[in-house]
């Protein structure tokens, strides 16, 4: 049986343990016994898009060293996912434990479908969904196709999400836009962090969403604080809490 690890980012561990958990039951639902390693859990990804390399260098030596003695290394965020799958490589400089561990890396949803190759789940979910789509999983890991490239549209967020039965997935007017988190973004600019947010909000409003789910637990981050800031009906979710069948407050 394959050795995989479930790499949990800083913020899941910090604010929503509960999508780890969700992680871990739906894996554990498919034959994965995964063990979460006792480490930092910090990708260095902050510190990179801050420009503190030097700082940001002794986090992804040691998540190779710890990470790289597993088969696959499971993530639920896109963006911690790309950071391993296409930064390290600035910080590392191509060594080979690296390049071994950056091709069995995956973010939940591709880990499923990808490597697992699972049947779309059939449970229930009777809820009108809007699926938020991270610039990282749209246009770092391809996990769906960006509206502005040309072929044939997937999402493999919406495949696993599209068979539940009752669920309702929204149209969306904008479907790849970005949310306005950005990380640091968030931070150095917020007023237009926060106005990015909002015009989201509103697109998934006018679509009629019920509880507003995506790849990225920073993105739902920033949205949910916005959407509770204002006291807006809209609730949220992590994919894998859907998926582990967790419903709205």
């Amino acid at each position: 049986m394959p050795r995989v690890a479930l790499f949990v980012p800083c913020y899941i561990d910090q604010f929503y343990p509960d999508v780890a958990w969700a992680t871990l039951e739906v894996l554990e639902r498919h034959g994965v016994r995964a063990k979460v390693p006792e480490m930092p859990t910090c990708c260095g990804q902050p510190m990179a898009n801050t420009g503190c390399v030097n700082e940001a260098r002794p986090l992804a030596e040691q998540f190779v060293e710890v990470l790289g003695r597993f088969d696959h290394v499971v993530c639920p965020s896109g963006s911690c996912t790309a950071m391993v799958r296409q930064h390290y490589e600035h910080l590392l400089h191509g060594r080979t434990d690296y390049v071994a561990l950056r091709n069995k890396t995956w973010e939940l949803t591709e880990y499923l479908l990808d490597v697992l190759r699972i049947d779309p789940p059939r449970s229930p979910f009777p809820y009108r969904v809007g699926l938020h789509q991270s610039c990282h999983g749209l246009r770092e890991l391809r996990l769906g196709s960006s509206s502005e490239t040309v072929g044939p549209r997937f999402s493999k967020a919406q495949k696993l999400l599209e068979s539940m039965q009752g669920i309702q997935l929204v149209k969306l007017t904008r479907p790849d836009e970005c949310c306005g988190f950005g990380g640091t973004f968030a931070v150095q600019e917020e007023a237009i962090s926060c106005r990015m947010g909002l015009d989201r909000i509103h697109d998934h409003e006018q679509a009629g969403t019920e509880v507003l789910t995506a790849n990225d637990m920073s993105c739902l981050m920033h949205l949910d604080g916005l959407l509770r800031r204002d006291r807006r009906p809209i609730r949220v979710l992590h994919i894998a809490q859907i998926l582990a069948g967790r419903t709205p407050n």
